[in-house]
């Protein structure tokens, strides 16, 4: 199965609400690899998405010829009042998945920023053209005494929408897989590769598969086909406005496990290799030094919020979202079994 086909599978489970209303949607984040998700799921359910991006080619160059005559896209920056406001003028609701994992002051992405000020700037120009249906995507683990900046971000963000007036529903996902996503390209990389190319051209054996700590936190991966479908049909469901949803998958597992499923699973894994981890201290400190050089590729590489939060369970009752969404979420195993020949080399 390629990435296409993966991304235009859908069980029978899943109800998509077809001969209800059509809306105008707009999609902030949509070039990204959730925001593209919920781009498919939004024409697959009947909706108009109009995406927010800085550029149109970039996007295009990302969706199937299939879906671009069904995607009206508007280019400018989400800081611009102007630009954004008029784009929100235009539509009847809007997702917001805008989000970053690591920080680039240089580039102006902070988690304050990015997280808290687009957030606001996003509530602000739906009050300004009177958009009152907002989807909200946040974290897992969200809360306002969390020990690392980006889930104390996430929660600054809640909280803008939550007393926004707005009819809002926020989605806290847990870790959303999928072959187009830098995660499991990462585990790709790290399971299927003898090496890696250090600072960019300089080949290291690359002889275990390394995860952070004991592995024994656990995580509950989400299907980033669940977690678009759940966003956008939030839009038809009165019940799920003001209300806050986590969304993992259907079973809970440590973070070694995960990585034991990936190794047994994806083609031209060297199965010989073990998975060890890396005791917290050291992870810590290389997050401080090393990590912070061009020594491994970008996807390999995390910063000490990352070592933090590898430590905490991310996990949930997933009966709400059922039950709400009429969805069975699917397996990761047998999810990744569908789509492991797909994941980019």
């Amino acid at each position: 199965m390629d990435a296409e086909q993966f991304a235009q599978g859908r069980p029978p489970e899943q109800k998509t609400g077809t001969g209800q209303s059509s809306l105008r949607v707009l999609v902030t984040g949509a070039s990204g690899f959730v925001g593209r998700a919920i781009v498919r799921e939004l024409v697959a359910q009947g909706h108009r998405p109009i995406c927010f991006v800085r550029s149109e080619a970039k996007l295009l160059a990302a969706l199937p010829m299939s879906l671009r005559g069904s995607v009206g896209v508007r280019e400018g920056d989400l800081f611009d009042e102007r630009q954004f406001a008029a784009a929100v003028g235009t539509t009847d609701a809007v997702i917001h998945c805008v989000g970053i994992l690591v920080e680039q002051p240089r580039q102006g992405q902070t988690f304050a920023r990015i997280h808290v000020e687009a957030t606001r700037r996003v509530v602000d120009a739906c009050r300004a053209m009177g958009v009152r249906r907002l989807i909200h995507t946040s974290a897992m683990g969200t809360r306002p005494d969390a020990p690392t900046e980006y889930h104390r971000s996430k929660w600054a963000s809640e909280t803008i929408v939550r007393e926004s007036g707005l009819d809002w529903t926020i989605f806290r996902p847990s870790i959303i897989h999928g072959p187009d996503g830098i995660f499991m390209q990462m585990m790709r990389r790290m399971i299927c590769d003898a090496t890696v190319p250090a600072f960019g051209f300089i080949p290291i054996p690359l002889l275990f598969v390394p995860h952070l700590g004991d592995g024994e936190s656990r995580v509950q991966p989400v299907s980033v086909l669940d977690v678009a479908f759940c966003l956008v049909a939030a839009l038809r469901k009165p019940e799920a406005i003001c209300q806050t949803y986590e969304l993992g998958g259907p079973r809970a597992m440590s973070w070694r496990e995960m990585y034991v499923i990936c190794r047994e699973t994806m083609p031209g894994a060297r199965r010989w290799k073990p998975v060890i981890g890396q005791p917290v201290c050291l992870a810590k400190l290389a997050a401080k030094t090393v990590m912070k050089l061009p020594i491994l590729p970008r996807l390999m590489r995390f910063n000490v919020d990352q070592v933090i939060l590898s430590q905490e369970d991310s996990v949930c009752d997933t009966r709400p979202v059922e039950q709400t969404f009429g969805i069975k979420l699917r397996d990761f195993r047998e999810e990744l079994t569908q789509y492991a020949s797909s994941i980019p080399a």
